[in-house]
């Protein structure tokens, strides 16, 4: 597959140059979703995916066309994503005894996460820009949702290119887990509930045409169902619920002083602890149970212990000898990942980064005075909060990944545009 791999590549690629930035971001993003990302070309030691390879030209073009560099300015989540990754390098060399490996590995993450996470800051200035940005993610993911479909109704993947292993057939409810394009069902489904949600932003901003957006958020929620994963209904949930706040939201402070009392009226009169209500999202109950257990051994009995400061690198810790006997360790969990990988030298970062991006989100939030304009910034919380939830019950890799560093971009100078400007409708 890698001639099929290098001709699509070289394909969106020549495209990007005859287009403009924006649009060359919409490429990139059918190369993401339409593609699978584990078929790669292997250049040395090194696998690229079409993504991987379509990212570069799209630099190439941000800095041929230099309009678009005049605008960015470097900030404190910028230089936060870069410490992170400097912080991933650092912690993994007093883990891993061979450090080109390491450095192999991180570069291919820093290719799927802080490259679209800079693309995305420097091309997307604007309200237009991203009104259009949205557009084209959406009618890129509604066909696919529909394969999706399919593919749960009949185990049958139109969209593997020849892949066996991406032919996965695991029966729930009835259905079989899709997973399209996608590496597992768990991505597909949080991706599509990340798309979802952000998308949903335009319903408000839109004058023609608003059935048809409707239907292509409602595809997206029919994309999450098809993979029947529990990570894709906690986060759609997730981006419904918060969505449904928005008209409350002036009441923030008070929902997050509810919530804290209702996790200690449970801790106090229930024999479970707050969190084992991950359970209640779950299609089986038994994959519930091990989430929280896994949260137990590692924080609670010793699961860190002589490994907090750097991690365990790549190792497996071994934490299932304490849950539930398997051979290995099921890291069900993104955050307790980065800290297991990394220890606190790169857990500390990565929470940085998560929060200065929502401080961005915000701060320009309670400025901006038009209606549409603070739903379309809502909704990108939305998204953003799906997935940081979602991070409780799911590890994540590909596409997901890729959109969530590409949402941390979008928080910064939305918001703050938005807040300095007149109301404006996509025609």
């Amino acid at each position: 597959m890698e001639a099929v791999t290098l001709l699509i590549a070289a394909a969106a690629s020549a495209l990007i140059f005859f287009l403009s930035p924006i649009y060359g971001l919409v490429v990139y993003m059918a190369a993401l979703i339409w593609y699978p990302q584990n078929l790669g070309v292997e250049l040395g030691p090194a696998a690229f995916s079409v993504s991987r390879i379509v990212i570069l030209p799209l630099y190439l073009s941000i800095f041929l066309k230099k309009d678009s560099l005049k605008q960015f300015q470097l900030i404190w989540l910028d230089k936060l994503v870069i410490i992170y990754f400097a912080a991933r390098i650092l912690s993994g060399a007093t883990t891993t005894p061979d450090i080109m490996k390491l450095i192999e590995y991180n570069s291919g993450v820093f290719f799927d996460r802080a490259l679209p996470y800079f693309a995305v800051r420097i091309i997307i200035t604007n309200k237009e820009q991203y009104l259009l940005f949205l557009k084209w993610v959406l009618w890129l993911c509604a066909p696919l949702a529909i394969l999706a479909f399919y593919e749960c109704l009949t185990a049958h993947n139109l969209v593997a290119f020849g892949r066996v292993d991406m032919v996965y057939s695991g029966h729930r409810w009835g259905g079989y887990r899709a997973r399209a394009t996608f590496g597992h069902p768990i991505y597909l489904g949080v991706f599509f509930a990340m798309v979802g949600a952000i998308c949903t932003g335009l319903l408000k901003n839109i004058k023609k045409g608003r059935l048809f957006y409707m239907i292509g958020i409602a595809l997206t929620g029919l994309g999450v169902f098809s993979s029947l994963s529990s990570g894709g209904l906690f986060a759609m949930a997730s981006a419904i619920l918060f969505i449904a706040f928005y008209r409350f939201r002036r009441y923030w402070k008070s929902a997050i002083i509810g919530i804290i009392l209702m996790c200690g009226v449970v801790e106090i009169i229930s024999n479970r602890h707050f969190y084992d209500v991950v359970d209640r999202f779950a299609f089986n109950a038994a994959t519930g149970w091990y989430r929280t257990r896994l949260f137990e051994v590692a924080l609670f009995e010793g699961g860190m212990s002589g490994h907090l400061l750097t991690g365990y690198g790549m190792a497996d810790p071994m934490w299932c000898d304490k849950i539930d006997g398997r051979d290995h360790t099921d890291m069900v969990n993104q955050y307790l990942l980065i800290l297991c990988r990394f220890g606190l030298v790169g857990f500390v970062p990565f929470l940085l980064i998560t929060w200065t991006a929502i401080k961005h989100l915000f701060k320009g939030f309670w400025k901006i005075s038009a209606e549409t304009d603070s739903w379309l910034v809502w909704c990108l919380a939305a998204g953003l909060f799906s997935v940081l939830f979602a991070f409780n019950s799911v590890s994540l890799f590909g596409q997901p990944i890729n959109l969530f560093y590409m949402i941390l971009g979008l928080c910064v100078a939305l918001p703050a545009e938005l807040a300095e400007r007149a109301p404006f409708c996509l025609v």
